[in-house]
């Protein structure tokens, strides 16, 4: 059914969402859509950061029991 859409069909969908919703309310949503869309991208680089940050620093796996047996 959606793949016989077309584009006279986007058309007319578009402008009965423009006459629906008006001009102003359309702009204001998609401005939340760029947000939100800056938001989640700036959210993927803080947490790449934070994984080759964590990569970079080895550190001691090892179990307390085996740490002390290794002491004695």
């Amino acid at each position: 059914m959606l793949n016989n859409i077309g584009l006279p069909g986007l058309i007319l969908i578009a402008v009965v969402v423009l006459v629906l919703f008006g001009r102003g309310k359309i702009s204001s949503l998609m401005g939340e859509v760029g947000k939100g869309i800056t938001a989640f991208k700036r959210g993927v680089d803080d947490s790449k950061k934070e994984l080759d940050d964590n990569l970079a620093e080895p550190r001691d796996v090892t179990p307390e029991d085996a740490k002390s047996k290794d002491k004695v």
